[in-house]
């Protein structure tokens, strides 16, 4: 998945620098994408916000 130049990519503040298993969240216009940081060239997953919201809400239960 191509994803813009200007895209900011965030993780957990949980996280160490040392590459652990992390997984790192970023918004578009229209999208949040959730990719692995050990690979980030690597692909996304891509979630539309109505789908994103319902899946944050259900974590939060």
């Amino acid at each position: 998945m191509d994803t813009p130049d200007r895209t900011v990519w965030r993780k957990s503040s949980y996280s160490d620098n040392n590459g652990g298993a992390c997984v790192e969240v970023a918004a578009t216009d229209r999208s949040i994408l959730v990719r692995d940081s050990k690979d980030p060239s690597g692909p996304a997953l891509c979630f539309d916000r109505r789908s994103w919201s319902a899946f944050m809400a259900r974590l939060n239960r």
